[in-house]
């Protein structure tokens, strides 16, 4: 038995399972770089999430500081606490460990070191996730966008991106459809109010076909974001939300953006006729400026005396 041991093991070097890795992947391939890449990532992570534990103070969170305290800022299990999430699994992340971390986890940890909003992109960027909360700013328009915006009234103009969040917009066109103003920053979606805000659907004339071609648009653009949690987190509120789009969006509709006429039904100025207008304000499928234009006479007179009934409110 012990004399044909040999004879197997001479075979196995000339067998491709145990040639060493390195034979199978000459150096200069993407192989070892995306692993560095990967190992620097962690580090930075786990560099970054220390530094932002140690510069919080028990107090600051409300927590008791105690007698015998030498950590610096918080310890890693009052941070674990403050976020909802195992011990271990944070310890993990500032140890630099290879593990998947999932955007919720890092939107808890975000909030339980009370990150701002350029640290909490910071994060989700060292992660390589993305965040599924839109930020509490527009994002994304400069100052210059928004001069814009604001010249082009009593004409109403938004800037919105392909997920339909709001992310800008002009006087008049915060009093067009509804009180933008009044409402929180993650209900300014104009998918999501088209489906649930009274006001909002009671200003579309033809309430049907618009929510019909808005929800195959949302399809549309979705093919390139479909595993984004943003999107999906979207999805799943309307569908929690109304009835109305879950028949819709089973119906697997898709078509894609084009200008074409508006009618409105304002409740103080009346019936608008308005011709849409996209304008990519960057690459294409990322933020846009719709204008709305009065196609008839009479429409140019409401608008005006839309933007004077806002002049008047603020």
């Amino acid at each position: 038995m012990t004399a044909t041991l040999p004879e197997t093991s001479t075979t196995l070097p000339e067998t491709s399972a145990t040639r060493p890795e390195t034979s199978a992947t000459p150096p200069g391939t993407a192989e070892r770089p995306t692993a560095t890449d990967g190992a620097v990532r962690r580090g930075e992570l786990a560099a970054f999430l220390r530094s932002r534990r140690e510069r919080i103070t028990p107090e600051q969170v409300g927590l008791p500081r105690g007698a015998r305290r030498r950590t610096p800022g918080l310890r890693r299990e009052e941070v674990a606490h403050l976020s909802a999430v195992g011990v271990t699994w944070y310890t993990w992340l500032e140890q630099a460990r290879d593990i998947r971390v999932s955007p919720q986890v890092l939107d808890a940890v975000a909030r339980g070191l009370q990150m701002d909003r350029a640290e909490r992109a910071h994060l989700f960027a060292l992660a390589g996730a993305i965040d599924p909360v839109r930020g509490k700013e527009c994002t994304g328009v400069p100052l210059p966008m928004r001069l814009l915006l604001d010249q082009l009234a009593p004409f109403p103009a938004v800037i919105q991106n392909s997920r339909f969040d709001i992310l800008a917009y002009n006087s008049t066109y915060g009093r067009l459809l509804c009180d933008l103003d009044a409402l929180p920053e993650e209900d300014r979606n104009c998918l999501w109010l088209a489906f649930t805000d009274e006001q909002w659907r009671a200003s579309l004339v033809d309430l049907d076909e618009t929510l019909r071609v808005m929800a195959a648009k949302f399809r549309a653009s979705m093919a390139d974001h479909v595993a984004e949690p943003a999107w999906k987190a979207m999805v799943a509120r309307l569908e929690a939300a109304s009835p109305q789009f879950r028949e819709i969006w089973a119906r697997q509709e898709v078509v894609r953006p084009v200008s074409h006429s508006k009618l409105f039904r304002h409740k103080d100025v009346g019936l608008l006729r308005l011709s849409s207008t996209g304008l990519w304000t960057g690459p294409k499928h990322g933020p846009r400026m719709l204008t709305y234009t009065p196609e008839d006479d009479e429409s140019r007179e409401r608008l005006e005396r839309l933007q004077e009934l806002v002049r008047a409110e603020g």
